[in-house]
């Protein structure tokens, strides 16, 4: 069975069908989704496919080059995703992207000097994915959260700014918000884990033949950083950005 599994493509056919009882539900229940749910379906298949070759060809290289490569590439893509839930803020692209690339260096830097880390392809590349994919998400909640609170406290704001207080001081509350709200889904998920859900990188481990207390030990790495990267995202991201919201006469734009 696992020789098929892993030597036939048939199995990705196979898999189709639940995209298709997808499709079935939008269609049945009128919810429009079924444009998204193709080029979805073919982005995330195109993409994961090409990657696959892609670091099957780094892995065997094993250049350092090679590696910064892909982690840039990785920080650029998520920048311009979390970008887009905030497109009216000029500059909030590479604002991001310094915030997800420093979080990068700090939790992965601590994770290879500690030695908890191999420096090799094989982890240096999945993990600092899921670091930066983490990191993404939370810089996402932190923007739409920050547009909400904004625009929700908009006469305190203003408020504050006639009386006198810098832009930092008008915004703390609403920032501390946008900032605690973006963290708490990651949170959420470290109370749940192993109770609720099994995590993609224990689950794939596992069925790959790992020993499930080996597993663990990585997920609970994992965890761990996904923590520390969380916090340090979300903070640099509001400090880098918080200005964004303002014009240059420290009003903030209509």
């Amino acid at each position: 069975m696992t020789h098929t599994f892993t030597g036939s493509y048939m199995w990705l056919l196979f898999a189709y069908a639940f995209v298709f009882i997808a499709l079935l539900l939008s269609v049945w229940q009128k919810l429009g989704l079924e444009k998204d749910i193709l080029i979805g379906t073919i982005r995330s298949t195109v993409q994961l496919l090409a990657i696959g070759y892609v670091l099957h060809f780094v892995f065997a290289a094993d250049s350092v080059w090679f590696i910064l490569l892909i982690i840039l590439m990785m920080i650029l893509v998520a920048s311009w995703n979390a970008a887009s839930r905030a497109k009216q803020l000029t500059g909030i692209f590479w604002r991001i992207s310094l915030s997800l690339a420093i979080t990068q260096i700090i939790t992965m830097g601590l994770l290879v000097i500690l030695g908890l880390v191999s420096p090799t392809p094989q982890y240096l590349i999945p993990m600092s994915g899921m670091i930066i994919g983490s990191s993404m998400i939370v810089t996402s909640l932190f923007l739409t959260h920050m547009n909400r609170e904004v625009e929700a406290s908009r006469g305190e704001i203003e408020t504050l700014l006639c009386l006198g207080a810098t832009t930092r001081q008008a915004v703390h509350v609403v920032l501390k918000r946008a900032v605690k709200a973006s963290m708490i889904p990651t949170f959420d998920t470290m109370k749940t884990i192993g109770l609720v859900q099994l995590p993609g990188m224990m689950t794939g481990m596992i069925v790959a033949g790992a020993s499930p207390i080996e597993a663990v030990r990585y997920q609970i790495l994992i965890m761990l950083s996904f923590s520390s990267s969380a916090a340090i995202s979300a903070v640099l991201i509001s400090m880098l950005s918080y200005q964004l919201w303002f014009t240059r006469d420290s009003m903030l734009h209509s």
